[in-house]
């Protein structure tokens, strides 16, 4: 699968940790930085993640920042982009399940590391179910 990668300097640790373990699984990872955890502003990063991902350019796409309640906000203004704020496995597999979140925020200062690899294993094999929910993504979309 192809994934693209963003953070600000509050989510760099954590990205660089899951940008290769999505590299040891095989996956292709696109990382649109930061490449520090110098100071800088988040919508610089996620913003090229979500394009990517509603361009078609990549399959899914991973931001995080220091909690990723703003980055969450800045992919959704995105069309064609479904991003779920994740803090736990339910609601990684949630995401999927009943949203098809094709973007997924973490907050590195929010959650371990181990929970964020967790979260990112559990969203990339969930299926997205379909039936009545496809209809509620669609409502979105209009």
């Amino acid at each position: 699968m192809k994934i693209a990668i963003g953070s600000d300097h509050a989510g760099f640790r954590y990205k660089e940790a899951i940008k290769q373990y999505l590299i040891s699984h095989g996956h292709d990872v696109i990382d649109k930085g930061t490449d520090s955890e110098a100071s800088v502003d988040y919508p610089r990063f996620i913003r090229p993640v979500a394009e990517a991902v509603a361009a078609g350019a990549v399959d899914r796409g991973i931001v995080l920042g220091g909690s990723g309640n703003g980055e969450a906000i800045a992919a959704n203004r995105v069309k064609g982009v479904r991003c779920a704020l994740c803090w736990n496995e339910e609601s990684a597999r949630l995401g999927r399940q009943h949203n098809d979140a094709n973007v997924i925020s973490i907050g590195e200062r929010m959650i371990s590391e181990e929970m964020a690899l967790k979260i990112v294993q559990i969203w990339l094999d969930t299926p997205f179910e379909g039936g009545r929910h496809l209809a509620r993504i669609q409502q979105l979309d209009e």
